[in-house]
């Protein structure tokens, strides 16, 4: 299952090329907010990831609530997605 999951912008040192490190759970990765185009994003930022992507940028609050509710569809979704998360990578 393919989920979008927010992830906080932990640094934007190739903002120029439109690349973001998140972290989600202690898992940093590089994404790119190419779709983020009219956004303005900054460090501490939390956005909605799917795929290598930003698709939004959200609030804290509910990026809380959609981390909660992840976790709470049972079986290994949120740690598969953490999985997905940890081992996918931009090209």
């Amino acid at each position: 299952m393919c989920l979008g999951v927010p992830a906080q912008i932990v640094d934007f040192e190739k903002a120029a090329q439109r690349i973001a490190t998140v972290s989600i759970s202690g898992v940093n990765r590089e994404i790119s907010v190419d779709l983020m185009s009219g956004e303005t994003l900054d460090v501490g930022d939390w956005v909605l990831v799917h795929v290598g992507f930003a698709l939004a940028k959200i609030d804290a609050a509910e990026a809380a609530a959609t981390l909660d509710q992840i976790k709470k569809l049972g079986g290994d979704t949120f740690e598969s997605e953490l999985d997905s998360f940890a081992t996918s990578a931009i090209s």
